[in-house]
């Protein structure tokens, strides 16, 4: 398992440079072979509505626990080095960069399945709410099909 220091979770309204977190991340460990992204981008389309805008809102100190959780578990499945995932809220537009998830191992099968199983579980498991803005006036997005179902397969 991953020590403390190396495990960092932000919930921040400002944008986020990706390789500026990946340096950190990264620092002097000479161990690390292999880092895994997802950045995550505010579309200007969603259900065949433009979308001019999107609001995201979470429950602080719920929403960093959540996401601890997850990292934690993703932890104890795979030999990790350093993990990272920044996630935005407030109002956002099109093209904006919304989350990054990083994650560093010696290897790099264990950095794709940790990114992949934290990005996941953060779909279902995060408490996040999201508010498009579309040319029919605002709707919150409700939790798709598919997601719970990318997450179910970990489950196994």
């Amino acid at each position: 398992m991953l020590k403390p220091d190396n495990i960092r979770i932000s919930i921040q309204r400002e944008p986020f440079d990706v390789n500026a977190v990946l340096d950190r991340m990264r620092g002097s460990d000479p161990g690390i072979g292999a880092v895994a992204t997802f950045v995550g981008v505010c579309r200007d389309m969603n259900d065949g509505s433009g979308v001019s805008d999107m609001t995201l809102e979470h429950y602080p100190g719920m929403t960093e626990n959540a996401i601890k959780g997850i990292v934690e578990e993703a932890c104890e499945r795979w030999a990790l080095r350093a993990c990272e995932v920044v996630h935005r809220v407030g109002l956002l537009s099109p093209t904006a960069l919304i989350v990054l998830v990083a994650v560093a191992s010696s290897h790099r099968g264990e950095a794709f399945a940790a990114c992949e199983f934290i990005m996941d579980f953060l779909k279902t498991k995060a408490p996040f709410w999201k508010k498009e803005t579309t040319p029919n006036g605002e709707r919150w997005v409700v939790a798709r099909s598919s997601d719970s179902q990318a997450a179910d397969r970990w489950r196994s």
